[in-house]
C-alpha cells in the first residue's frame, strides 16, 4: 500500500479536479505493478496498474502502447483469461462506480476478480463511492483501512478543494535554506510548477515579490492557461509593465485581504518569508522544491517553525516535499 501511496504523490497538484490514486498489484507477495492516476481525463489508477500487470503476466504486448481507459478496459476485457485470480490489489481510494470521463474501475475489477482487495480510503465523493460494497457484493474479498491515515492525507486535497478549497504554499530554497540570488530549482522542478500553475485557479503572491521579481506567473513551460492572480498588497501601484499584467484572459486583483480566495478552488501562494507569515491562517499544506545547493544570504524561514512531512519526491536533482505544519 505504500508503493501505491508513493506513487500517487508523484502527481499530487497535477489531477486536479480528481484526486491523486495508486494501486498495486501483487501475485504471491511479489508486487508485479504499480500504478497512479496522472492527470484527469486519463487512466485511473487501477487500470494502469492492471494494464502493468497484464504485461508482466502474459506475453502480449498487445496492449502496451493503448493509452485512452476505454481501450485499455476493452481490451484487458477481451483477454485477461482469469491471470488475475491469484493476484491482490492495493488501492489508495476505493474504486469508482460511476461512468464519466473513463469507465468505472469497479467494473473492471469485478471482472478480472482479484482474490483480495486492500482499500486505504473511501471515497468522499458520493456520485463515485459504492466501489468497495459493489466488489464485496460481486464476491470479492476486500478489506478497508489499510493505511488509513496516509490514504486520509493523499486525498485531502481533494476533499478540501470538494468542499470549499485547497491552498497551498509553495517556495524553493537551497539546502543552507536561502531564497535569493537568482534561480534556485532545476528546469525539471520548474516544468513540474508550471503544471501545478496550469490546474490552479488562483496564485497568490505579495507586492513586494511582485515589484522585485516582475514575474510572469504562467505556465508557459508546459504550454499551459495562465491562472488569475491576487497581489496581496496595502499599496495599490504597481508598474503596469511588469509582465504579469499583460497576459491575455487573466484577472488580477491588488487587495489587502484574502477575501477573494473564496471564489477560486485551487490556489497556490508563491512568495518569501513576510508572504509565508501573512498567509499561515489560511494555508493547508506547504510544497518546498529543495536545491542540493548553497550560497545564499536571505533564509526563507527566520522564525522556528515544525513541519510534519507527508511525502519526499527526487526529481531529477531537486527534492519535492509535501508537508503539514505540526
Amino acid at each position: 500500500m505504500r508503493l501505491a501511496l508513493d506513487a500517487a504523490w508523484q502527481y499530487q497538484g497535477l489531477t486536479y479536479p480528481n484526486p491523486a490514486v495508486g494501486c498495486a498489484v501483487v501475485q504471491n507477495g511479489a508486487v508485479i505493478a504499480v500504478g497512479a492516476h496522472a492527470k484527469a481525463g486519463e487512466p485511473h489508477a487501477e487500470v494502469m496498474a492492471l494494464k502493468e500487470a497484464y504485461m508482466v503476466l502474459s506475453s502480449d504486448r498487445g496492449i502496451e502502447k493503448l493509452e485512452k481507459s476505454e481501450e485499455i478496459h476493452a481490451y484487458l476485457l477481451k483477454h485477461h483469461k482469469d491471470i488475475f485470480l491469484i493476484c491482490e490489489l492495493y488501492i489508495t481510494l476505493e474504486p469508482c462506480t460511476h461512468r464519466g470521463k473513463t469507465p468505472a474501475c469497479s467494473e473492471l475489477i469485478q471482472i478480472m476478480r482479484p482474490k483480495k482487495v486492500y482499500i486505504s480510503q473511501y471515497d468522499p465523493n458520493t456520485e463515485a463511492a459504492g466501489g468497495a460494497q459493489a466488489l464485496i457484493d460481486s464476491g470479492i474479498d476486500v478489506e478497508y483501512g489499510l493505511c488509513e491515515e496516509e490514504g486520509r492525507a493523499l486525498i485531502e486535497p481533494f476533499m478540501k478543494w470538494s468542499e470549499k478549497n485547497f491552498v497551498f504554499f509553495k517556495w524553493a530554497q537551497r539546502l543552507d535554506g536561502t531564497v535569493d540570488g537568482g534561480l534556485i530549482s532545476d528546469k525539471t522542478s520548474r516544468v513540474r510548477m508550471h503544471a501545478m500553475r496550469n490546474l490552479c485557479d488562483l496564485i497568490v503572491i505579495g507586492g513586494n515579490t511582485v515589484r522585485v521579481d516582475r514575474p510572469t506567473l504562467d505556465a508557459r513551460l508546459v504550454g499551459g492557461r495562465a491562472p488569475d492572480v491576487l497581489i496581496y498588497s496595502n499599496e495599490k501601484a504597481f508598474d503596469p509593465s511588469i509582465p504579469l499584467f499583460s497576459v491575455k484572459n487573466r484577472n488580477v486583483f491588488v487587495e489587502k485581504s484574502f477575501e477573494r480566495l473564496d471564489d477560486y478552488k485551487n490556489i497556490m501562494i508563491e512568495g518569501g518569508p513576510q508572504m509565508f507569515a501573512a498567509s499561515e491562517e489560511i494555508v493547508d499544506r506547504y510544497l518546498c522544491f529543495m536545491a542540493p545547493s548553497s550560497g545564499g544570504e536571505v533564509k526563507f524561514l527566520k522564525d522556528k517553525k515544525d513541519f510534519d512531512i507527508l511525502n519526499t519526491q527526487k526529481l531529477e536533482n531537486d527534492l519535492m516535499i509535501w508537508m503539514q505544519e505540526r
